[in-house]
């Protein structure tokens, strides 16, 4: 059943203030966020001036009455999350940080989406202080701060002792109706009602208008039920510009715990503007000087200067840094006591959160190694034996399937699952949900203390795609298994069989895409994906047995990093080099056996990005600019390899989709045999006898 707020009382004002004079100050505050806001948008000549205007009112209290932060150490690691998932609505975000006293001066609003500012027209974590997840695609924040939520539990749960709290926040999130229309949205949400994550309070700004018009255009179903059904705790009908009504209902979400709380709080967009408000016109357009002087006017505000902070308008902010500090030091007394009492667990603590380059020293020695093997195995198993490695020595790694556990062997000896009723289990069921899987990686991976994984397969990264990018965007650190990489895969068929997924996922700038050769280069990647403290890192794996081969258990860890190497060489300087990748490398070596005669390199390249970051001395090693005929080889799109193969080369790819049949037979039906590849590199190195002889 949903509450109402008026069931429960409002937070007390302030000792020594009345309601009235605290009414009056948040009113002042919320009208100045109206302020700043139309300021910039006009003076940048777009922005979104409607959402941060319909709810200031409601982001006001949220951050003067409960939001615990400290705006001297944006990143305390037991501050409140709050994430603004409607993120073109950044300018409410960044007015809360000036009023708030963090690092975003009234010059960095005034250069609001200007080149280089810190007020982007979106926010980026990287680019201003006290902003927790990169939003603007719709859905994504939220989606984020279930993740958030999660790690939060997680780790209370690792770390707390009944003597000792040293993890306990909240995750709040002001979302809109766009946020809810998108579909990632209720992926999450459904997990996080499975989860029970009852830290999590979301903030609906339920002002039934979008771009198009009143969203009763495209948008009737009733969300507050709708989040009743994904078990969720619901407060409806909240007045969004009623400061005691909104701080009942955040009060009552925040003493339920049992289940992640929605506020719908109604709201009028455009709120102040006596000519806009409550119309799309002020969802994403300037208001324009009279429409500006008649919104001050009505809202009491002096139409200059512009970007006016009276000093009054901070002051509920201030106390409420204020409060947040002393909640830091009081925090950090009793992360000493708990140093002293339990020196070990705290230490991991320290160790946990000091990000994620910090592993335990000497980690990589629990890495396997695999002997050569004609047989060999496929590298999601090999994905997974590493796993069962890693996880005895890496306690930060959390895993998770999207509903395909056993294919893509993620779930690692000892550990068991994280619900509701085992908080502290380091294995998330995400279900049939790729996209929100992908969104609540990110979330955790930003929380921090966490090393998140989560697998499905290659094919469906086209369903994880938007958060995937976002990973990359954000440089953070989750790892994405992608498992039943080509068309390898066999009779389930071109519905199933990636063509031009690794194309598009190695096209996204800072991800790093891995593909490796066998099992010995399986344990490389991961090796690799677990060093990387600033980006993501996805998978790409077998299902079918791909041979180790020879060489790879001493020169894999090291190549892999390099992101090519030699595996496979001749006497001299070859005639030919055959690049391959995954599955192909073994196909490379089959073929270089049909060309007598040829002077034949082989190189696997699991990871073009990081090869291409090397020096030119380590690419000219593997790569010698002099021998420009090149094959490249991979059972998908043939687009990037050409960097590879050069002008003079060839490309063994695959420009079509699939075919339903045994992995082998569709191989062979596409034209990826050791003849097909032998034959394309006797014509490259025919083409550059005869070019070397014409000069």
């Amino acid at each position: 059943m949903a509450d109402s707020p008026t069931t429960d009382t409002a937070t007390r004002p302030a000792t020594g203030r009345t309601h009235a004079e605290r009414a009056r100050l948040e009113t002042l505050a919320a009208n100045t966020i109206r302020a700043l806001t139309i300021d910039a948008v006009e003076a940048a000549e777009s922005g979104h001036a409607g959402l941060p205007m319909g709810m200031a009112d409601a982001a006001t209290v949220l951050w003067t009455r409960f939001l615990k932060h400290d705006p001297t150490d944006p990143a305390w690691a037991d501050r409140d999350r709050f994430v603004l998932s409607a993120g073109h609505g950044s300018m409410l975000l960044y007015s809360l940080l000036h009023l708030a006293g963090y690092d975003v001066s009234l010059d960095d609003l005034r250069a609001f989406r200007t080149l280089g500012s810190k007020t982007p027209g979106h926010p980026e974590v990287t680019h201003t202080p006290g902003v927790e997840a990169t939003t603007g695609p719709l859905g994504q924040g939220l989606a984020m701060a279930v993740g958030l939520a999660l790690a939060e539990r997680h780790l209370a749960a690792t770390f707390n002792t009944p003597d000792h709290v040293v993890v306990g926040h909240y995750t709040y999130v002001i979302a809109s109706d766009g946020d809810l229309q998108e579909g990632v949205t209720n992926e999450a949400s459904s997990l996080a009602g499975t989860q029970g994550l009852g830290t999590l309070v979301v903030l609906y700004d339920d002002n039934e208008v979008s771009i198009d018009g009143r969203t009763s255009l495209s948008f009737t179903e009733d969300v507050p039920a709708r989040y009743e059904a994904l078990g969720w705790h619901v407060v409806r009908d909240v007045d969004g510009h009623d400061n005691e009504a909104v701080a009942r209902a955040v009060e009552i979400a925040r003493n339920t715990l049992d289940r992640p709380s929605l506020i719908a709080v109604r709201t009028t967009i455009g709120y102040g503007s006596p000519n806009k408000a409550g119309k799309s016109s002020i969802h994403s357009d300037a208001l324009g000087t009279d429409e500006i002087n008649a919104t001050k006017d009505n809202l009491g505000i002096p139409r200059d200067p512009t970007f006016l902070v009276p000093d009054e308008a901070t002051t509920l902010f201030h106390e409420g840094a204020a409060r947040g500090q002393a909640a830091h030091a009081e925090w950090t007394e009793r992360l000493a006591r708990y140093e002293a009492d339990a020196p070990d667990k705290a230490a991991e603590f320290h160790r946990r959160l000091d990000g994620p380059g910090r592993l335990p020293d000497g980690w990589k020695d629990a890495l396997p190694t695999f002997e050569p093997d004609p047989k060999g195995l496929a590298t999601r198993a090999a994905s997974g034996k590493t796993l069962d490695a890693l996880a005895a020595v890496l306690p930060e790694l959390v895993g998770g399937s999207a509903d395909l556990t056993p294919s893509n062997n993620t779930l690692a000896k000892g550990m068991t699952d994280m619900n509701q009723g085992a908080p502290g289990g380091r294995y998330v069921r995400y279900g049939i949900r790729e996209h929100g899987m992908a969104a609540v990686l990110n979330g955790m991976a930003l929380h921090g203390g966490i090393r998140p994984y989560g697998g499905t397969f290659l094919i469906f990264s086209d369903y994880c795609k938007p958060a995937v990018r976002l990973a990359a965007l954000m440089k953070t650190t989750p790892v994405f298994v992608f498992t039943h990489d080509t068309v390898g895969l066999g009779q389930d068929g071109p519905t199933h069989q990636p063509v031009e997924q690794l194309a598009g996922l190695r096209a996204i700038p800072d991800l790093l895409v891995i593909r490796p050769a066998d099992a010995n280069e399986t344990a490389a990647a991961w090796a690799v994906a677990l060093d990387q403290a600033h980006r993501p890192t996805a998978l790409a794996l077998s299902r079918q047995a791909l041979p180790t081969l020879a060489g790879t258990r001493e020169r894999a860890l090291d190549g892999v990093a390099r992101g090519a190497y030699i595996v496979d060489d001749c006497d001299g300087t070859p005639d030919v080099i055959l690049v391959g990748a995954g599955s192909e490398v073994a196909l490379c070596i089959a073929a270089k056996a049909q060309l007598d005669g040829v002077a034949v390199r082989v190189v696997s390249m699991p990871c073009s990005r990081l090869f291409f970051e090397q020096d030119e001395a380590v690419r000219e090693a593997v790569l010698p600019a002099a021998v420009r005929a090149r094959v490249a080889v991979e059972a998908g799109s043939p687009d990037g390899w050409y960097r590879v193969a050069g002008l003079d080369g060839r490309v063994v790819g695959l420009d079509r989709f699939g075919e339903s049949g045994p992995g082998p037979e569709v191989y062979a039906a596409l034209g990826f045999t050791p003849e097909a590849v032998a034959e394309a590199a006797r014509e490259v190195a025919a083409a550059g006898r005869a070019a070397a002889a014409r000069t």
